[in-house]
Order: C-alpha cells, then sequence, then structure tokens
C-alpha cells in the first residue's frame, strides 16, 4: 500500500490556468490537465534552470517525486503543442 501524499510546496498560484491553440476558438475539443504542482516543478527546472536536488528541496519532496512531476508536466506540455489540445492548469496535491 502506498504511503500518505505529501503536499508539494509551491511558490504561488499560475497567473494564467489555461492555454488554447490560435485558431482554436474558446473551446478546444481536447484539454490537457497541468497540475498546480507539475506546473511549478517546470518553472523550477526549466524556467529559474535550478538543478533536481534544488527543486525537490524548494519544493519539499524527494528527489524521485520531483522527477516524476517534472516528466509527467513535460509529457503533457509535449502532447498539448503537437496536438492542438488546450492547457488547464488546475488542481495537484499542493500548498503555498
Amino acid at each position: 500500500m502506498p504511503g500518505r501524499r505529501r503536499c508539494r510546496r509551491v511558490g504561488s498560484q499560475p497567473a494564467f490556468t489555461s492555454f488554447t491553440p490560435a485558431g482554436a476558438g474558446i473551446y478546444s475539443p481536447d484539454v490537457v490537465v497541468l497540475t498546480i504542482d507539475e506546473f511549478e516543478a517546470m518553472r523550477l527546472k526549466d524556467l529559474l534552470g535550478l538543478d533536481q536536488s534544488e527543486c525537490a528541496e524548494k519544493m519539499e519532496i524527494s528527489q524521485p517525486t520531483f522527477h516524476r512531476l517534472v516528466t509527467s508536466a513535460r509529457r503533457k506540455v509535449a502532447d498539448a503543442l503537437t496536438h492542438g489540445k488546450s492547457i488547464k492548469i488546475e488542481g495537484g496535491n499542493y500548498r503555498i
């Protein structure tokens, strides 16, 4: 049985919570949901350029957990960009 899931620490709520491809109109038929903790993992690693151990420390999680988060987030963003899907940022197990 898996252990209790720890809250991941995030710096703040994202300023924007949805992205839609140009030309898709207001409603895109396919939506990829990116959790707030996945968003934070990408922000720390890809935007700020921190190494994995620093990111994990900031989010107060283990390095393997951080790696799973950032890998999942990147896969979802790549899917949305490749297939013209909208991205919605919501949910997850986090605290500010």
